[in-house]
C-alpha cells in the first residue's frame, strides 16, 4: 500500500570516528589555549596605593566618592562573587584590599582586578588589567564601568 505523499524520516546519521575523535579533541585543543599568564610579581598595593596603569589599551583604573567605604567594598566583593568566572583570591579587610581574577569563558584569559577602600577620602579605587595582551579591546573599562553601574556610582575616568 502506497501513501500519496512520501514523508520517510531520515534519521540522523550514526556518529563516525571522526565526530568522536572531534568531541574528544576539541577539549584538550581548547585547555591548549587557556592563556592564564602568571600573577603580576606588583600586584597588591605599593605605599598604600594601587599601581598606576601601565597602558590604557589593557588596564583600567577608576577613582569612586562613596559615602560608606565599607559598605560599598562589601557590595563590590558580592558583585564580583556573583559575576561567573570571577573569583575573590585576597581580602584584607584591616588594609581595605581585595583582588580577584576574571577569567574569558572561550580562551580562558585572565584579568586581574584589585579594589582600595580609602574611609578617610571615602574613595574606592579600582584597577583591572590583562595579564597577557597589547589590547583587551575594552573589557576591563568596562568591568569596572559594570561594578559602578551595580553601586548605582556614576562612571568616572
Amino acid at each position: 500500500m502506497r501513501s500519496c505523499c512520501r514523508h520517510d524520516r531520515q534519521s540522523a546519521p550514526e556518529p563516525t570516528a571522526v565526530t568522536h575523535l572531534f568531541a574528544f579533541a576539541l577539549p584538550l585543543v581548547l585547555a591548549l589555549f587557556h592563556f592564564a599568564g602568571s600573577v603580576p610579581i606588583d600586584l597588591g598595593l605599593h605605599n598604600g596605593q594601587l599601581r598606576a596603569c601601565p597602558s590604557t589599551a589593557h588596564c583600567a583604573l577608576r577613582s569612586w566618592k562613596v559615602d560608606d567605604t565599607a559598605a560599598a567594598m562589601t557590595a563590590l566583593e558580592q558583585q564580583l562573587q556573583t559575576t561567573p568566572g570571577t573569583t575573590v583570591e585576597t581580602q584584607n579587610v584591616s588594609d581595605g584590599y581585595l583582588h580577584a581574577t576574571a577569567t574569558s569563558r572561550l580562551f580562558g584569559f585572565v584579568d586581574d582586578i584589585e579594589l582600595l577602600s580609602n574611609p578617610d577620602l571615602g574613595v574606592i579605587e579600582a584597577r583591572s588589567e590583562s595579564r597577557l595582551g597589547d589590547s583587551d579591546l575594552g573589557v576591563n573599562s568596562r568591568r569596572l564601568d559594570q561594578l559602578a553601574a551595580a553601586l548605582h556610582l556614576p562612571e568616572q575616568a
